[in-house]
């Protein structure tokens, strides 16, 4: 249990600092959030579908295209990253919250995959590093 909310958090300041780095994406919650002023929860609502989609998503799609990814000698999983952001962007969206990539939702433009695609390298470089920081907690003696 306690292994999810750190992923969760991880995605947060991975969201967050791809806010802050990336102009095509627009998020009006992470503009006061290390002031708790708002609506910062709706940063941890993506934060949380960003992890349910790579928990339970992306291995599957992962699998799926394998041969696709063996072929582009693994670029298409920075494609196959982005999709999936823009599927949480979606989501977000259904659920009441602006966050959007390019536009997107409603309309999907080049714009909105570019962004996508810097988005997601942004937050899988943040997620790495964060996540070699909390190997230190796992190490049981």
């Amino acid at each position: 249990m306690i292994d999810l909310l750190v992923r969760i958090l991880i995605n947060a300041i991975g969201v967050y600092v791809a806010v802050l780095v990336v102009p095509q994406i627009s998020f009006p919650a992470a503009d006061n959030l290390l002031k708790f002023q708002g609506n910062w929860w709706h940063v941890v609502v993506v934060a949380l579908i960003l992890a349910v989609i790579n928990a339970y998503v992306k291995p599957i799609l992962k699998a799926l295209s394998f041969p696709i990814t063996l072929l582009t000698l693994g670029l298409f999983s920075l494609v196959l990253n982005a999709f999936l952001l823009l599927f949480v962007a979606f989501l977000a969206d259904k659920v009441g919250i602006n966050f959007t990539i390019g536009g997107f939702p409603p309309k999907f433009t080049a714009d909105a995959f570019v962004g996508a695609l810097l988005g997601s390298i942004v937050i899988s470089i943040v997620s790495i590093v964060l996540g070699m920081l909390d190997r230190g907690r796992r190490i049981v003696v």
